[in-house]
């Protein structure tokens, strides 16, 4: 067991009701069952069980490191047991994000995605957790290029003298299945020069160079890890950040949010939207199945428990996170983001409303061009 703790999310979706709405309270009761047996087990330390749209993501802390088949065990268990409610109830898409039939040691590769993070506790140890609905990994790559890059975002990378040595960035290649790790400020061109494509590369880590802090970010990039011969994104993909002391403050790492930003995804996984920063209250797709949504919800690391609020409708000491995108500061950004997403949607068919036909999760262009081949004549 690591003096370290671990910080888990671990997100799936695996059934909802009238469409890809949200999950069904007995579905969430059920996870929250099982994950209070895993603290009685020993298991996990603490957990929080939440939702973004139809994904339910389950925030959990321990003492095993990352990737441990326990952990990971717990989580496909309740997914598991949540998917037989929604196919008992009919749900929509139940069981979706189950892709094997029996657990392997972890969830990598079976469906769900995980983003983790060994740390060793600061004296504060604020972390956001965010997690999107219909989108890919790749759009948190200029949020996050923004906040650990860019000194007009977070200013402590011009006077906080930690933050100030820049940071280094994991990149994965979703094409030839690699990574490369590379340094900011000093690369922070040739950095940009690979996310700027959205369809290829995506950030998996983001580590301080003080060796005393070491990991910043982590994002959930499972599907983009498999080598499947073709794009598989639309991951819904959950982020870990930390804050402050030498890492970038709140305020820093929430602001480039308020750019609601175009990303792949939206209905199908086959559209272009604008990234809606909302609470998980208003995490439910209303419009074309979207936009896609960010939520951001933070807690204290104390003590490798989840130390938020006190909820006043939960047990003595369950507590509930920070909802950093429920205020209302943030209603031009999601004015913005409706007036963005209608102006593209009315594209229809048509480039730039949907993507590319690499990226496209549904598309009968091969067939259609299969069927007309014999039409097809030269140019002369």
């Amino acid at each position: 067991m690591s003096n370290k703790v671990t910080v888990s999310v671990i997100k799936a979706d695996v059934g909802s009701v009238v469409g890809h709405s949200r999950p069904h309270p007995k579905m969430m009761a059920r996870c929250e069952e099982i994950m209070r047996d895993g603290v009685k087990a020993g298991t996990i330390n603490d957990f929080y069980v939440t939702r973004v749209g139809d994904d339910i993501n389950l925030y959990m802390t321990h003492f095993k490191g990352e990737n441990h088949k326990d952990v990971h065990g717990l989580a496909w268990e309740a997914f598991k047991s949540s998917a037989k409610i929604a196919k008992d109830m009919k749900l929509y898409a139940a069981g979706q994000d189950i892709l094997k039939d029996a657990f392997s040691g972890n969830v990598r590769g079976a469906g769900p995605g995980a983003a983790e993070m060994e740390i060793a506790e600061r004296g504060s140890e604020p972390v956001l957790f965010f997690m999107a609905d219909k989108t890919e990994p790749s759009a948190y790559s200029m949020p996050l290029s923004r906040i650990f890059m860019d000194p007009f975002t977070t200013t402590g990378l011009v006077i906080d003298p930690r933050a100030h040595e820049g940071f280094k960035f994991e990149i994965v290649d979703v094409f030839k299945c690699k990574k490369i790790v590379m340094s900011a400020p000093e690369e922070s061109y040739d950095i940009l020069s690979l996310l700027g494509d959205t369809t290829r590369y995506a950030i998996k880590r983001v580590f301080s160079k003080d060796p005393s802090l070491d990991v910043a970010a982590v994002v959930s990039t499972e599907k983009l890890n498999v080598c499947a011969g073709k794009y598989v994104g639309k991951d819904d993909p959950v982020a870990l950040v930390r804050c402050q002391s030498g890492f970038p403050a709140v305020g820093e790492v929430l602001q480039p949010f308020m750019f609601p930003a175009l990303v792949a995804g939206w209905m199908r996984g086959s559209h272009y939207g604008a990234l809606y920063p909302c609470s998980v209250d208003d995490s439910d797709p209303t419009f074309f199945d979207g936009p896609p949504r960010i939520v951001c919800l933070g807690f204290q690391i104390s003590n490798g428990k989840l130390q938020g609020c006190e909820d006043p409708d939960s047990p003595p000491g369950v507590h509930k996170p920070v909802d950093f995108f429920a205020g209302s500061v943030w209603d031009e950004a999601r004015r913005k983001a409706v007036k963005a997403s209608i102006y593209i949607r009315q594209h229809g068919p048509f480039m730039p409303s949907i993507l590319g036909p690499e990226e496209m999760e549904y598309t009968t262009r091969p067939a259609v061009l299969e069927k007309l081949t014999k039409r097809m004549e030269d140019i002369e």
